[in-house]
């Protein structure tokens, strides 16, 4: 019985890993669009003035935001892209 349960826990581990393995990957091409979509879509990130930046899903967010809340929600919305491994965020808080 332990060597079938041993066989079926690793037979579902292989076919997950099969899964996340035969996943497309994301261009960051579509990264950057969708990463520029939601931020100018996006009443309290009001990314239009926000430069965004993709290579390999790093995304890198450069600018200048009029206070925290801003930056916080622009990273937010940016790590909610399908793609987007990391997020480097150099916002700056306009004074």
């Amino acid at each position: 019985m332990r060597t079938l349960s041993a066989f079926l826990v690793f037979l579902l581990l292989a076919s997950f890993s099969v899964v996340l393995l035969a996943q497309p990957k994301v261009s960051d091409d579509l990264i950057y669009d969708e990463v520029r979509r939601r931020l100018a879509n996006d009443m309290t990130a009001q990314g239009g003035g926000i430069e965004v930046e993709v290579k390999e899903g790093v995304v890198t967010l450069s600018g200048k935001v009029k206070n925290e809340k801003q930056k916080t929600r622009a990273e937010s919305l940016t790590k909610k892209v399908r793609g987007v491994t990391k997020v480097i965020n150099k916002l700056v808080i306009e004074i």
